[in-house]
């Protein structure tokens, strides 16, 4: 079974490891108020030892590890007749889109992927909408014009 040959842009890591910052930051604010909460009212001193430790754990994994997976998986390739999409690191996720059943092609860019010159594409289908995260900004516009133009053509040829 051959794997799609794209990848992500590598940028595609500083952009999750900073979406997950965001995440952590969120998650220690909770913990730290549990915590809090259950030293002034005489809670059990494992409770907040383990969540701590469940926190650094987790810190570790969302920052980290997570992200270079994901990455080292996210493969994807734009054919004639399909797009081809490949994700996930516990679980592989492959996506045949037919281009005849495309129906529109979008760039989507957030303050983060704006700072890092990164753009997403969204497949849109009848049923779903499929996506390729963090490629750069000229890979993405040039992508989303093929797969509009060889989704055109597919149409003409039905």
């Amino acid at each position: 079974m051959v794997e799609p040959q794209n990848r992500l842009s590598i940028k595609a890591l500083k952009v999750w490891r900073i979406s997950a910052v965001i995440k952590v930051v969120i998650e220690w604010s909770i913990t730290s108020v549990v915590v809090l909460l259950l030293n002034i009212f005489n809670g059990p001193d494992w409770i907040s030892i383990t969540l701590i430790i469940l926190g650094v754990i987790f810190t570790f994994l969302h920052i980290f590890l997570f992200p270079t997976l994901r990455w080292k998986r996210w493969r994807y390739e734009v054919r004639a007749e399909e797009i081809e999409l490949q994700e996930g690191f516990f679980i592989r996720s492959r996506t045949l889109i037919p281009m005849v059943r495309v129906q529109h092609v979008d760039t989507v860019q957030g303050p983060i992927l704006r700072k890092y010159k990164l753009a997403s594409i969204i497949v849109h289908t009848a049923a779903t909408a499929h996506e390729i995260p963090a490629l750069e900004e000229t890979e993405a516009e040039e992508l989303r014009f093929s797969i509009s133009k060889l989704a055109r053509v597919a149409e003409d040829d039905v």
